[in-house]
Parts: C-alpha cells; structure tokens; sequence
C-alpha cells in the first residue's frame, strides 16, 4: 500500500522556522515534491527533488528560504522552511512522482499525502 504521511507542520511566528518531513513507504518513489494550498486557491509548487538529489527546483517565492531534502535509505523527504512569512500559511502537501525529474505541476505527482496545516503568525 503507497502511503506518503507529512509530519511537522504547526503554528509559527513570522520570521520562524519550521521542518517538514513526508515518510514515503509502499513502492520505490523518483521525484518527490511540496506543494501548498489555501482556500480557494490551486494547490501550487513549493519545491521538488530528483531521486538522486542532483535536480531540485523551487518556486520563485520559496529561493532562498527552504530547502528540500531527502534522506532515500529512510525513504523521507524534508521541508526546511526559514525566514517564514504571513503569507505562507497554508496546508502543505507531500507528493511522489514516478517520473525521474521533479515538475512544477501537480499533474505530474501521482501520490499524495494527507496534508500538514502551517500558519505563521504576523
């Protein structure tokens, strides 16, 4: 059974930190990616990764202050968000892909988790 479970999403004040991790489990997974979404609005591109790491693409908004990672012997990806802001408040989601490079459209993703809410505080 695929499964992708987000973990460590929370209430943070502006400027703040937080780690996201997605726990991938149930078949080999390639490119991996964080897409984001508030109400009303398309789930949109936050940052994606390769299976080796060596392609990472992120939104233009998120350059700078999140990184992705993925540790593929314990089948995690991370989400280091830094410098947060107001305005990324939102539901962040896990997705997995069984193309080799990561993509910025969620069509491309064909595994999804639950989602992990983030709110960051002004």
């Amino acid at each position: 059974q695929v499964q992708l479970v987000e973990s460590g999403g929370g209430l943070v004040q502006a400027g703040g930190s937080l780690r996201l991790s997605c726990a991938a489990s149930g078949r080999t997974f390639y490119a991996m990616g964080w897409f984001r979404q508030t109400a009303g609005k398309e789930r949109e591109f936050v940052a994606g990764i390769s299976l080796s790491g060596s392609n990472i693409y992120y939104a233009d908004s998120e350059k700078g202050r999140f990184t992705i990672s993925r540790n593929n012997a314990m089948n995690t990806v991370y989400l280091q968000m830094n410098s947060l802001k107001p305005e990324d408040t939102a539901v962040y989601y896990c997705a997995a892909s069984a193309f080799a490079v990561p993509t910025t459209s969620p069509l491309n993703y064909n595994w999804w988790g639950q989602g992990t809410q983030v709110t960051v505080s002004s």
